[in-house]
């Protein structure tokens, strides 16, 4: 697999399969996956990453990113990470997990090639934008920037100045940054290269300081960690999720 220089990546094990939603349905039926439609529902949606080091909270926006978000959402359900590790980080960039493959992975073995048969179309909004503590959906490097499956990442980027976010513009993004935007850039960091290329789905609202911890350990070949990170992810009952939402007096969704 080519890799592509400062992006996360996935597998390319089934790289050319593009698929609709429907598609997406009938596949996962196949594989005991079944999608439901995504709700646009006012109940938050929120997923806990367990680790062996740490826990880490999303809020998944399921009005901005529906169908990547109700993928996630019955791949969690039905306990496709449990056991799986972040794979890959690179620091200041990010850290990548969901390999079906590294849940039996022997110590030095290559992953980001495995998948689960399908991909995601990529879904873009201005309001989901790759500042520090995001949860977005890897993929190959496919003209439709469709999704991985199931492999995922979490941004945690770098601060920027003006003059850099000037440069990143006029020689890499040719657009403008929108100056809320920046501001983010700015004070919190994160990735603005990767803005309208790979779909976010979700934020971190607890736990982001585990990025940095993640990130800081120590990695061998392909920047796999030396010492496995293995995750469980749990999309919390709603009950739960509303008291945690009340607690961090998190916003409403765009």
């Amino acid at each position: 697999m080519n890799k592509a220089s400062n992006c996360p990546r996935r597998g390319a094990l089934l790289r050319h399969i593009r698929v609709n939603l429907t598609a997406i349905r009938l596949i996962g039926l196949s594989f005991g996956l079944s999608l439901v439609t995504p709700l646009f529902a006012a109940e938050p949606l929120i997923a806990r990453i367990t680790t062996n080091i740490g826990d880490i909270t999303a809020e998944l926006n399921d009005r901005a990113a529906p169908t990547t978000v109700a993928n996630f959402v019955n791949l969690a359900q039905r306990g496709f990470y449990d056991g799986l590790t972040f794979h890959r980080w690179e620091k200041n960039f990010m850290i990548q997990g969901g390999d079906p493959d590294s849940k039996t992975a022997k110590p030095g073995q290559a992953l980001g090639d495995g998948d689960w048969g399908y991909t995601v179309p990529a879904e873009f909004r201005d309001s989901l934008f790759h500042k520090k503590g995001v949860i977005a959906a890897a993929r190959d490097d496919i003209p439709s920037k469709a999704s991985s499956a199931c492999q995922f990442y979490l941004a945690q980027g770098k601060v920027f100045t003006d003059e850099q976010l000037d440069l990143l513009e006029q020689n890499r993004l040719k657009r403008k940054i929108p100056t809320w935007q920046r501001e983010v850039y700015k004070t919190l960091g994160g990735i603005p290269h990767l803005d309208q290329n790979y779909t976010v789905f979700g934020e971190v609202v607890q736990g982001i300081e585990m990025i940095d911890t993640i990130a800081a350990v120590k990695t061998g070949a392909a920047d796999r960690p030396v010492d496995d990170v293995r995750m469980t992810v749990t999309v919390l009952k709603k009950k739960e999720a509303k008291k945690l939402e009340k607690s961090l007096g998190l916003a409403s969704k765009p």
